[in-house]
């Protein structure tokens, strides 16, 4: 299924982590855009990891982060 039809792959970019890389272990939103442009310029992987970060890639770009903070869940820290 394409992410143009999946609104799920919005929620899974601020719950799913990062499996691979400099940036293992780190919520997808929350990789720098400067790695979503060198892997953009690599290739993005296939499957559903390659959808998710292309997508986060193209929000980045045009600076639609905000998209995803309702999306995010609620902290458990508190000061």
């Amino acid at each position: 299924m394409s992410w143009h039809t999946d609104p799920a792959i919005l929620k899974e970019l601020v719950t799913v982590t990062m499996p691979f890389g400099k940036y293992h272990g780190r919520v997808l939103a929350d990789v720098p855009e400067e790695y979503l442009l060198w892997l953009q310029g690599k290739g993005f992987p296939a499957g559903r990891l390659g959808q998710q970060l292309a997508l986060l890639y193209e929000i980045k770009l045009n600076g639609l982060e905000s998209l995803l903070t309702p999306l995010r869940q609620p902290s458990t820290f508190r000061n």
